[in-house]
């Protein structure tokens, strides 16, 4: 097949890698797979490293612009699908197909649990300009279904699938030689966190957390893998409650499974817009016992007390007493980690992901247009 991924968004994280990662899967398998994206994107040049071919379109808007130089790349190549990402450029695509003679089917992916507007925009862009829609939870999916009123057949959850291969339990010689080379203490209790430092990350209520907790544990240090909006604001928290010589933050890493092997625990605290996280699957992948909440698709993996410990969001003491449940259990930390492996190698690998949206795509290039 014939593969065209847009996306509008210039920011950086689960989604961007989502589509990288999708994209180097379906190359891998023998289709040929392109992305357009703006010059000033993250994507753009990190398409390289992923081993994907990209074009920069001047697509972060909703203009004329933005129309003309979309539908003019599809008039000069032949594509069978057009998999959208984000809301710019799906409408850019479904506007610029429009019309168009033997136009590829467009195929959306919603990757957050935002709400979607309930207007007649809304509802000519979900349920007839778009072939198919793929979601990466089963909430979205209800939502698109019950409030938007996309045809059932015509929706599914397709959750991220992580390399299996990439992630796995540190031996403890290796996670002691990855402390050294991290600039982590040894002996250190490590709670981390792997996300764009967005607000609905949920990112001040783990740091205030983990004021509560530390004061119990002198030996916790919280590490924070990833960069974002909500930085300068994180730092500042961090000084005010006197944890600067106990919270690591390192920005934006290529060797996250490196870091994810030095935790001891990983915590996600979010409370909003989550399909099925990536990073919290990364996580599980690891064998890492997991704090989280029931924020929108994160159900899916996070089985209170059999995958995970589950706290209400905006909740920092419920997460804080989470944290030392899991500090003071070494066994529980065993059982939580154990069981989320299994289960996320059962049901999230990229494999599945694969399968799953190349079916999708074939199902749509074999179902007949609408009259």
């Amino acid at each position: 097949m014939r593969i065209l991924h847009t996306e509008a968004s210039c920011g950086w994280g689960g989604q961007e890698i989502r589509i990288l990662g999708e994209a180097r899967g379906m190359i891998r398998r023998g289709h040929q797979v392109y992305l357009v994206c703006p010059a000033e994107a993250r994507i753009y040049s990190e398409a390289a490293r992923w081993g994907v071919p990209v074009t920069a379109l001047p697509i972060g808007r909703k203009n004329l612009k933005g129309w003309r130089a979309l539908r003019g790349f599809l008039k000069g190549h032949a594509f069978d699908v057009v998999n959208s990402h984000s809301s710019t450029d799906s409408w850019l695509a479904a506007l610029a197909l429009a019309g168009l003679k033997d136009a590829p089917r467009l195929v959306r992916t919603r990757h957050l649990s935002a709400a979607v507007p309930n207007n007649v925009f809304s509802r000519w862009l979900y349920r007839s300009a778009t072939a198919a829609i793929a979601t990466t939870g089963e909430p979205i999916c209800r939502h698109l279904i019950d409030d938007i009123g996309v045809a059932a057949a015509c929706v599914q959850s397709i959750p991220t699938g992580i390399d299996a291969a990439s992630y796995g339990p540190a031996l403890p010689e290796e996670k002691i030689g990855l402390r050294r080379r991290l600039h982590i203490p040894e002996a250190a209790f490590v709670v981390g966190i792997v996300a764009t430092l967005r607000s609905w990350k949920g990112h001040k209520y783990l740091v205030s957390a983990f004021a509560r907790f530390a004061a119990d544990h002198p030996e916790a240090m919280l590490v924070i893998v990833g960069d974002g909006p909500q930085r300068a604001q994180l730092e500042q928290q961090v000084a005010e409650l006197g944890l600067t010589q106990q919270v690591l933050m390192p920005g934006n890493r290529h060797d996250v499974a490196d870091w994810l092997k030095a935790f001891d625990v990983f915590c996600l605290p979010s409370y909003a817009n989550e399909g099925v996280p990536q990073a919290l699957l990364q996580a599980m992948f690891t064998g890492l016992p997991c704090v989280t909440t029931q924020a929108g698709a994160i159900g899916e993996i996070a089985l209170a007390e059999q995958t995970a410990l589950v706290v209400p969001m905006h909740d920092d003491a419920a997460l804080a007493a989470a944290l030392a449940r899991l500090a003071d259990h070494p066994a529980l930390r065993l059982r939580l980690g154990d069981a989320a492996n299994a289960w996320c190698r059962a049901n999230f690998t990229e494999d599945h992901m694969l399968d799953r949206m190349e079916a999708l795509f074939r199902h749509v290039l074999a179902t007949a247009r609408p009259a």
